[in-house]
Parts: C-alpha cells; sequence; structure tokens
C-alpha cells in the first residue's frame, strides 16, 4: 500500500485541491494531507475581506466539512507538524517521531506573513494577517473600535484597512512608495486606489516609512515613522509575504524565491511536487518562472498536481488571475504585467466603472475590470494580443471583437 501512497504537506487551498483533484480523476490509493494549523482546509482569501467583515462565517469558507475527508478517505491530519523529508527512504517524520512513506509527496506550505524586524515588532497588538486565528484577532479589535496604524498599502493591507473603516475604526495607513500597488498597478492605477482609501476617510499617507512601534503600557501605542509619530491602538504588519521554503531547502531540493519546478509542478526530485504560494514554476505560455500568491493559483496547482501524480495531460499554462473587494470596488485582474507598462482605460476612471489595459509595445500584458462584471473570461482572451490602442478604449467596439 504504502508504494502508491500520496502525503500533501501543507492543508491550505492549494494542498486541499491537490486531494480533491486526486480523489475527483479516480485515484483511490491512500492520500494523507498534513495540516500544521487546527482548522480544516479554509479560503484564505476570506479572512481580509468576507470573513474578517462578519458575512461569512467559519463553516462557510471551509473547502469541505470534515465528513467529505472521511468519505473521500483521506487521512487528514490537523495540528501536525512535518519535521523532516527523507528523500532516499521516501519519507516525512513529523514531529511526533513517527514517519510516512510516500509514493509521491506535495509541499503546499504556503507563505508566512513578512516580518519587520524594527524596535517594539513584537509587543501584544501588533497583528498580522494570515491565518484564520489572526483575523478573528483583528474582528474583536474591530468590534472594541478605536485606531488601526497599517504599515503596508499592498492587498492585505488596503483590504484590511478598508474592512477596518467600514467597522468604525479610525484607520491610518503609511507607506514608503508613492502611491499604493504603483509597483504593481503602475503611479495612475495607484492614485485611483489611493484616491479611493481617501474619500471612504481613510488617513493616507504615502511616502512615510515606519521605524518601529509605540509603545504604551506594555503593548502598541502606534508607529515611528521617518515623518513623526502616530498613535493608534493596535499596528497591522501588511508588507508582503515570504515562502515557507525550509522543509525543502532542508531535503536539498531547488530553492530560489520559492521551490524551484518544472511546467508539470515537477521539484528537482522527481517524487516530490510544489503547489500554490512557495511553487516558482515555470509557466509554459508566459515562458518564465513566477511564484504567485493568489486564489486562482492555488486551485489551478492543487488540480494540476494531481493530473501530473496520475500522468495525465497538463501543464502550468495559465495567465495569473486575482481580484479585491475595497469599500465600493469589486475588481478582477488577469495577466502579468510590469509597472512600467502603460495603463489604458477603457471608460472613465471617476465613473468607478471601468477596464484598464496594460500595454507593452502594443501588445496587451495585462487587463483589470472594476465594478463590470462577467468579462474577465473575454479579457482572459485579450491578454497576449496586439491591438491597437484606439479600439481598446472606443467602447463602441464589444470587447469580444477586440482582438
Amino acid at each position: 500500500m504504502s508504494e502508491q501512497a500520496i502525503v500533501v504537506v501543507g492543508a491550505g487551498l492549494a494542498g486541499a485541491h491537490v486531494v480533491q483533484g486526486l480523489r475527483a480523476e479516480g485515484f483511490a490509493g491512500p492520500i494523507t494531507l498534513l495540516g500544521q494549523e487546527s482548522e480544516l482546509p479554509y479560503d484564505r482569501t476570506k479572512l481580509s475581506k468576507e470573513y474578517l467583515q462578519g458575512r461569512m462565517d467559519r463553516t462557510a469558507i471551509r473547502l469541505h466539512d470534515e465528513a467529505w475527508y472521511a468519505d473521500h478517505e483521506v487521512d487528514l491530519r490537523l495540528g501536525t507538524v512535518v519535521e523532516s523529508i527523507d528523500r532516499a527512504a521516501r519519507t516525512v517524520r513529523l514531529t511526533t517521531g513517527e514517519t510516512l512513506p510516500y509514493h509521491r509527496l506535495v509541499l503546499a506550505t504556503g507563505a508566512d506573513s513578512r516580518r519587520i524586524p524594527f524596535p517594539g515588532a513584537d509587543l501584544p497588538g501588533v497583528m498580522a494577517l494570515r491565518e484564520l486565528g489572526e483575523s478573528d484577532a483583528l474582528k474583536d479589535l474591530f468590534a472594541a473600535g478605536g485606531r488601526l496604524a497599517v504599515v503596508g498599502a499592498g492587498w492585505i493591507g488596503l483590504e484590511v484597512a478598508a474592512s477596518a473603516r467600514q467597522a468604525g475604526m479610525t484607520v491610518t495607513v503609511v507607506a514608503p512608495n508613492a502611491q499604493p500597488l504603483d509597483n504593481i498597478l503602475g503611479p495612475r492605477i495607484g492614485a485611483y486606489f489611493a484616491d479611493l482609501h481617501v474619500r471612504n476617510g481613510i488617513d493616507l499617507r504615502m511616502g512615510v516609512g515606519a521605524r518601529g512601534v509605540l509603545e504604551r503600557d506594555g503593548r502598541a501605542g502606534g508607529i515611528v515613522t521617518d515623518h513623526g509619530d502616530i498613535a493608534a491602538d493596535a499596528v497591522l504588519i501588511a508588507v508582503g509575504a515570504v515562502p515557507r521554503v525550509a522543509l525543502a531547502e532542508q531535503a536539498g531540493l531547488a530553492v530560489d524565491n520559492g521551490v524551484l519546478t518544472d511546467e508539470r509542478l515537477v521539484t528537482s526530485d522527481p517524487a516530490i511536487l510544489a503547489v500554490g504560494d512557495i511553487a516558482n514554476a515555470h509557466n509554459t505560455l508566459l515562458g518564465q518562472r513566477l511564484r504567485r500568491e493568489h486564489w486562482d493559483n492555488a486551485l489551478r496547482q492543487g488540480a494540476l498536481a494531481a493530473r501530473t501524480i496520475l500522468d495525465l495531460a497538463g501543464t502550468y499554462d495559465w495567465q495569473p488571475y486575482f481580484y479585491t473587494d475595497q469599500f465600493d470596488l469589486g475588481m478582477e485582474y488577469v495577466g502579468n504585467n510590469l509597472a512600467s507598462d502603460e495603463p489604458v482605460v477603457r471608460g472613465a476612471l471617476e465613473s468607478g466603472e471601468f477596464i484598464v489595459f496594460w500595454q507593452r509595445d502594443g501588445v496587451v500584458t495585462a487587463a483589470m475590470n472594476v465594478n463590470i462584471w462577467d468579462v474577465n473570461d473575454t479579457l482572459r482572451g485579450i491578454v497576449g494580443r496586439r491591438v491597437d490602442r484606439e479600439r481598446l478604449v472606443d467602447q463602441e467596439i464589444p470587447l469580444a471583437d477586440l482582438p
């Protein structure tokens, strides 16, 4: 039996979708899913949006209930930590001392919130958001009210800031860059997100670097910045994520900004795959390596890993996709633009309903629909095509006729 056993390390979106994909494709062998958290696998993307805002409860964000794993004969082990991998013996060793054999091993260990090693970062009241318990702590903070200081104006920082403001908190966001998200979307669209937050009452301070956490009564009392102190009752550090590659490094796998894989998600060891946030995988559509920390990538790579294990067709051949909800803005994005690519706006930014295309040398590198729905699949078909700018902005031309 052990010769056909599949072990998945990491019970997040990607790991759980490996398991789901294996059973959906007809694999009948033993599967063990190991999760470090004590929670059933859940949709982490909801933690900064629907769950944090109280619009979804614990059960609604779970991928499956506990009975699903039993019904599908998945050995789900929560609160379980893998200590090491023995590639020669094809076993994983748990911190309990138990060893589990595998025929194929999938690493889906995810990422940790990036920490800033500045004074006061370890004080009570300094928060991050990556796991369910951290979202619960933020919900408790929202209920108590007061002032929140957010360090970082990326996706998580902006989403939590919006949720906190909607819950009635006073919110200040600081970040060193000129505009929110300008390293991804460029300065013009970054400025749109800045205006969105300012219009909704966020004290947004761009071009401001955090230097430490203020202490008040043994807890976080605000932040020290290079433009003065900012008082707050709690501080959220939201400056990105770091892939959890320690286990892969210990096992001697090739690692560089994540675990290196081929287009089938196979690592430098043919018996081991990597998926989700840790996978720096070769994308055949774009002809380059990508590591993406997005919901869509976790789902698709989980399904692809299952097909790879079963020797079925499939490669990492899709454009990156993500979405966000902030105040009255709902947005979907598909593609892989550079911040320096030219944004082309179809519609009017001030209307709150528009599409943005990014172009490089006349080729559409990405597209984003804002409060315009059921068009993202069409946009996906436009990305990668050469389209005249005049056609992109002409709303008389249907999207489907643009390429």
